[in-house]
């Protein structure tokens, strides 16, 4: 469960390995997954396989996941609780998700997994005596076993962070299911802006969120190791990964917003303090960074995990304390048909992000995205035609329940 929890909560960064060397991938949050292109016939597709199957039919957008509407100041920014994995047929955002993005000045996410520095960090080797210490032995023979089984070549990740290492192969175990991390639906968001000259902004850096998961402590690093190989080792990571994407796309906050109930992830002290560092206490640095772009004259696109949206401490409801009004765009687990949209253009490698968030001067526009582009938001509610919330979406009042009194600025609609 720590694992799948991870998943939802924590940005993806790194480079993956394609048959006989990395190329580009990440786990969430401050992770890296190394997804293997697979030879033998017990592995799984690749998520290039995956992709090329679809043809023609990704040109249909579906909306999913959660999107709410944030003003203040006369401007307007969104929230968008995202999943760090996906399906090939979600790599194009639906209708009202793309229109957000497009009337938005920058997109924001946890960290920019394409940033030089933030690469570097997460690849960076660690400490040997660290590694004899803690991966030898019995929990050695553990993880090479949860190595083989992932098709992960040996020795891959044999250099990384500890936490890394059994993190890595999360993104890796619902493969089967057709969920990959090289379609996290962060990624997604980011492919877009990039095409439409967007700069993006990292809220966040990989340090920080490599304490978050560790606790800096090498007898809660080695806690957790073995916690991850319990869960790889059940074979029920693959359901629970499976029924935590479903949620997301189903844009279900009312049941993700009950987590805790069905997640059976909170039952020792440990697991509490994990989950406290991963949400809670990463939450309001989350919400400063979203305020101060906001504050600076931009219409903002907050693409984070979606679990960071729910509870008295989720996004919505802290951005209401700050005299934000929220709406609830999609919250509501109701069916979801597809849009006509454009063709997709043949894909491009896409260029490495600038950094300071500045845009990438000569990029392309992909074809389909220049009619976004300069298309301005009208004044008004505009944005809230374009993007309006499905009926009874009761579900996001509870997410940022406990918000109102304690923000007589601030409002929440429902």
């Amino acid at each position: 469960m720590r694992i799948r929890r991870i998943l939802a909560a924590l940005r993806r960064t790194t480079d993956l390995s394609t048959p006989g060397r990395l190329a580009r991938q990440a786990l969430a949050g401050a992770l890296c997954v190394f997804a293997v292109a697979a030879h033998a016939a017990d592995c799984p597709p690749s998520a290039i396989a995956s992709l090329a199957k679809l043809g023609p039919g990704v040109r249909n957008g579906v909306d999913r996941g959660m999107l709410w509407r944030i003003e203040r100041d006369g401007r307007t920014s969104w929230l968008y609780g995202t999943i760090h994995i996906g399906r090939a047929e979600w790599v194009r955002p639906g209708p009202t998700v793309q229109k957000a993005l497009a009337q938005s000045d920058t997109l924001a996410l946890e960290i920019d997994a394409r940033d030089d520095a933030t690469a570097r960090f997460m690849g960076q080797p660690a400490d040997p005596a660290l590694l004899s210490r803690m991966l030898s032995g019995e929990r050695a023979r553990r993880l090479d076993r949860q190595n083989a089984e992932a098709c992960v070549p040996p020795g891959a990740t044999a250099k990384l962070q500890p936490i890394l290492q059994v993190a890595a192969l999360a993104g890796l175990v619902a493969r089967a299911d057709g969920l990959y991390p090289e379609f996290g639906v962060d990624e997604t968001m980011a492919v877009s802006a990039r095409n439409a000259n967007k700069p993006i902004f990292a809220l966040e850096n990989a340090a920080d969120q490599v304490k978050a998961l560790t606790g800096g402590s090498e007898t809660e690093e080695a806690e957790q190791v073995d916690a991850a190989l319990d869960e790889l080792e059940s074979g029920k990571l693959r359901g629970q990964m499976k029924e935590l994407a479903d949620v997301w796309a189903r844009s279900d906050a009312d049941k993700l917003a009950r987590y805790a109930d069905w997640c059976d992830c909170l039952r020792t002290p440990a697991e509490q303090r994990l989950m406290k560092r991963l949400l809670d206490d990463r939450n309001p640095g989350l919400a400063n960074g979203i305020e101060r772009l906001h504050a600076g004259g931009k219409g903002v696109f907050a693409a984070v995990g979606a679990l960071h949206m729910i509870g008295p401490q989720g996004l919505p409801a802290l951005m209401a304390t700050r005299g934000f009004t929220v709406t609830p765009v999609l919250t509501s687990a109701q069916a979801q048909e597809a849009v006509p949209m454009p063709a997709l253009s043949a894909p491009e490698p896409a260029p490495r992000a600038a950094r300071g968030g500045k845009a990438i001067k000569g990029q392309k526009v992909q074809k389909g995205q220049k009619a976004q582009k300069g298309a301005p938001a009208a004044k008004g509610a505009k944005s809230s035609k374009a993007a309006p919330a499905p009926k009874g979406a009761k579900a996001p009042a509870k997410a940022a329940a406990g918000t109102r009194a304690a923000a007589p600025k601030g409002q929440v609609r429902r």
